[in-house]
């Protein structure tokens, strides 16, 4: 079992920055096949915003490619969300998750997180 909790969250401009945080417990995040950030805005679908796998690139969806950057801390097993030049349409709660990889390379979450909320406004 692996509990994740995300923080970090919270109001910024148009053009600024965030960095979310993911701290897991119950498994090393090192031995984890992959996790991702996800969000979800009001009555909008879920999108899947960045998958990272341990020693493989980081993929990201097309709207947050050039300003997000996930990365993985595995002395503090947290994992990160740095999220640049914000725009309103990147309002959103974020949820951090665990899981894997399809044989054909999709990945699916089998633990989330609580979410956290994120609200680029100006």
């Amino acid at each position: 079992q692996v509990q994740l909790v995300e923080s970090g969250g919270g109001s910024v401009q148009p053009g600024g920055s965030l960095t979310l945080s993911c701290a897991a417990s119950g498994s090393s995040i090192s031995s984890i096949n992959a996790m991702s950030w996800y969000r979800q805005a009001p009555g909008k679908e879920r999108e899947l915003v960045a998958t990272s796998v341990p020693g493989d690139t980081t993929n990201y969806a097309d709207s947050v490619k050039g300003r997000f950057t996930m990365s993985r801390d595995n002395a503090k097993n947290t994992v990160y969300l740095q999220m640049n030049r914000l725009k309103p349409e990147d309002t959103a709660v974020y949820f951090c998750t665990a899981g894997g990889l399809t044989p054909g390379g999709v990945y699916f979450a089998v633990y989330w997180g609580q979410g956290t909320q994120v609200t680029v406004s100006s």
